[in-house]
């Protein structure tokens, strides 16, 4: 079999070139380079070598994924016939992804691969900007970064800028974390003696002229957790500090019990600012609704039982095991498939035994109505349901006389009892027809507190006292509000 032998150019001009580089260059017979965009390439060229360019791969393809692959396959079928140099800028294993399609060749055995050096453009950079990577260090690929990849408090290198296009990519991806003016520097032929750094405000990064094949994007760390509010790192050391020993004395008292009804309380607020369709508030309670969930993972973490990273690995596994469509070979063509799938699947997690009580672990103490839900839910997998709205409704129909006639005749303990029935055949109803009655008595709440509180202004307008008004007049005023909403 023949070889394929990949070497690296290094970062910088010729005068740079690693001696053993170039002596095994000059040996070479057939040489192929991914681009002759390269200091070096015309100096070789002085020397007689020869080379096969890619650059015309380029030139076909809209983005940069197909131009790796091809170019991989072509040295594929060219190594097929001889031995094979390909030289790439920098190093060959440092941001060079068409040498990654070649290692799976390499590991499929479908070629001979050998890997040789060449000076990467990180140490080049790394003395330009005169940074210690030991303090912590990122480098990105700005063809396919997201705001996910970030560390703010890390140095933070870009490659794959060429042009200004890709600098306003970037530009655009980091002004999702950082400010619009801070400042962020434009290498180019770090090392070289076309040497050029220039710091610029991010909003200026696509505008430098400076940008080719041999820029590389440098983000500094953050000096303060003001410029990394964007940052999960920053607000976790935020409720660790609240927790701390000089933090709030009542984080410092807080529990898992003692928080259960804010989180509660969160939760409808944010449901509430679903119903409203309003996406700043939306941003407000759930940012309340995370910080009632750090509190609980900081409170595990200070007492020793768990972290918030043993939280998200939790999550984590649950999502990808009750997903085997999305994560595995399963099929599902629906969203019935998948919630007879997620069902068996926990089924199956939960160690679910013939004779254990089907409702076991449906109860809710927080909500009677979700409660019934449940049951009810659970119940109807075995069959044990209506098997359409129109006898659901008779029940609620023979449950509503039955109220009727223990108002007329029964006594308070039946009353109460036959009430429950009536509501039970309700939240069933609900289900039928696949409404939330937990949600729903929530959004009723809301309303009538909405718009009791425009009657209460319209009586204060007045002047006068709900003792002046008769229940048509505040009827009224109810009736109002009702108009406003509806934008009547």
């Amino acid at each position: 079999m023949n070889q394929l032998t990949v070497i690296g150019l290094g970062a910088a001009d010729f005068e740079q070139m690693q001696m053993g580089v170039y002596k095994k260059i000059k040996a070479a017979k057939k040489i192929y380079v991914r681009t002759e965009d390269h200091p070096v390439i015309q100096d070789l060229k002085l020397e007689g070598i020869e080379f096969t360019s890619f650059d015309d791969v380029y030139i076909k393809h809209g983005s940069f994924g197909p131009v790796y692959e091809e170019i991989a396959q072509r040295l594929i079928e060219a190594v097929s016939q001889e031995d094979v140099m390909y030289a790439v800028p920098g190093h060959p294993l440092v941001a060079e992804q068409t040498v990654q399609h070649l290692i799976e060749a390499d590991q499929n055995g479908q070629i001979k691969l050998v890997i040789e050096g060449g000076q990467s453009f990180l140490d080049p950079i790394f003395g330009a900007l005169k940074i210690d990577p030991i303090e912590g260090f990122q480098l990105l690929d700005g063809t396919s970064m997201s705001i996910h990849d970030m560390n703010m408090r890390q140095h933070i290198l870009i490659a794959q800028v060429y042009d200004s296009f890709s600098a306003s990519e970037v530009k655009l991806t980091l002004m999702e974390k950082y400010r619009d003016d801070y400042p962020v520097t434009i290498v180019t032929a770090a090392g070289s003696s076309q040497e050029s750094l220039r710091t610029v405000p991010l909003y200026e990064l696509d505008q430098a002229a400076e940008i080719n094949n041999l820029t590389t994007v440098y983000v500094p760390p953050v000096e303060s957790d003001e410029e990394a509010l964007r940052d999960w790192t920053t607000f976790r050391q935020i409720i660790a500090t609240l927790r701390g020993p000089d933090g709030c004395p009542w984080d410092q008292k807080q529990t898992h019990e003692s928080l259960k009804k804010y989180l509660l309380e969160e939760a409808h607020e944010f449901l509430a600012a679903v119903d409203a369709e309003d996406d700043f508030a939306m941003v407000e309670e759930l940012g309340d609704v995370l910080l009632q969930v750090f509190l609980h993972a900081q409170i595990g973490e200070d007492n020793g039982y768990f972290t918030l990273e043993e939280v998200l690995a939790s999550i984590s596994e649950k999502m990808i095991r009750r997903h085997p469509h999305v994560f595995g070979d399963v099929t599902a063509e629906d969203a019935e498939t998948v919630v007879a799938n997620w069902e068996a699947i926990k089924k199956q997690e939960k160690g679910n035994v013939d004779g254990e009580p089907l409702l076991k672990n449906e109860y809710s103490p927080y909500s009677s109505l979700q409660t019934s839900y449940n049951y009810q839910k659970k119940a109807a997998t075995v069959g044990f349901d209506w098997p359409n709205t129109d006898e659901a409704w008779k029940k609620f129909t023979e449950e509503w006389q039955e109220f009727q006639d223990e108002i007329k005749q029964g006594n308070e303990l039946s009353r109460t009892d036959e009430f429950g029935d009536v509501l039970f055949t309700l939240v069933n109803i609900a289900r039928f027809y696949k409404i939330s009655p937990e949600e729903a008595m929530l959004h009723a709440n809301e309303k009538f507190a909405r718009r009791f509180h425009y009657v209460e202004q319209s009586v204060a307008k007045s002047g006068k006292a709900f003792s002046d008004f008769t229940l048509e007049q505040l009827d009224s005023f109810w009736n109002e509000a009702k108009q406003i909403e509806k934008g009547e």
